[in-house]
This record gives structure tokens, C-alpha cells and sequence, in this order.
């Protein structure tokens, strides 16, 4: 039987292999994936604010975006009515903590899963700065399972910076 610690532990990889596709584009390294309950990958996402000149490209909206329209193109070719944006049974896993944009949006796309590598002591709306995921007088609650591989999703972060700053 596989644990779910080993099952987050090859999902973040997963998402750190987008966080280093942002490292292209010179977007801070954040990856992101939303899982189906099948354990097959929906959506993937990287930072792309800089790539797009886009504020809302994060990693997690990216991700969800591309979840919600597989999902939606899946029910239309089953015949089906779903509305895609409906991500229930998925998990996302990101290797850094949602900020308070990337927790609306996990909140409204009905997430009942959030895995993450890294806190962010800055911005974080999973427990850390904010706890919008499990904000009780919202209307939906999520599961977060933190710290998955947190140092190396630190250290991808703590490189990037370190870099940016010297090229400043």
C-alpha cells in the first residue's frame, strides 16, 4: 500500500519540475499541479508573471485553469453537463504556500486538497500570514497537508533570490 506521504512526496516532484520551467522566464520558481482522483495530473502551472506581464499568473491559477478545462472538454466528450470549474476529489500541490489570491481561487474551484512545500511568512493564506482555506465562514473547507519537501522547495526559492539580488 502506498502512504499518502509518499504519494505527496512524488506529486511535489511533479511540481517542482514546473517550479524550475519558471527559472526560463526569469518568474520565481513556483509549480503547481492539481491531481484527479485518479491520480492522474489535470493542470499544471508555473509562475508566469513576468512571461505573461500577467499579476494573476500564478502557479496555482494556472493550474487550476488548465484542470478546469480538461475537465469541462472530458464531461462534454462523455456526453456529460459538467461545468469543469468544479475541481471536487482533486488534490493541488504547489511548493509554496497559497497566497490569499491563490486560496480564493482554490476555495471557489471547491479544492478539498492543498499539499505545500514551503511556508511563505510574508504572504501565506494556509495558516501562516492568513488561513483562508480554512476560513470557517466560508462556504467551502480544505485539508492542507504542509511541508511537503519543504526544504528543497525552500532552497528553489532562497537560489532564485539570492541570484536576483545579485544581478540587481
Amino acid at each position: 500500500m502506498v502512504s499518502a506521504e509518499n504519494t505527496h512526496d512524488a506529486w511535489m516532484g511533479l511540481a517542482l519540475a514546473e517550479a524550475r520551467r519558471a527559472l526560463a522566464t526569469e518568474d520565481v520558481p513556483i509549480g503547481a499541479v492539481v491531481i484527479g482522483p485518479d491520480g492522474v495530473v489535470l493542470g499544471s502551472g508555473r509562475n508566469q508573471r513576468e512571461e505573461l506581464g500577467d499579476p494573476t499568473a500564478h502557479a496555482e491559477v494556472v493550474a487550476i485553469r488548465e484542470a478546469a478545462a480538461r475537465l469541462r472538454k472530458l464531461s462534454m466528450a462523455d456526453g456529460g453537463s459538467g461545468d469543469g470549474w468544479r475541481l471536487a476529489d482533486c488534490t493541488l500541490v504547489v511548493t509554496l504556500e497559497p497566497c490569499a489570491m491563490c486560496a480564493g481561487a482554490i476555495v471557489l474551484a471547491r479544492i478539498p486538497r492543498v499539499v505545500f512545500g514551503a511556508w511563505d511568512e510574508k504572504a501565506g493564506a494556509a495558516g501562516s500570514v492568513f488561513d483562508v482555506l480554512r476560513e470557517r465562514r466560508l462556504n467551502h473547507w480544505v485539508e492542507v497537508y504542509a511541508g511537503v519537501r519543504e526544504d528543497e522547495c525552500g532552497g528553489l526559492l532562497r537560489e532564485f533570490f539570492v541570484g536576483h539580488r545579485t544581478r540587481l
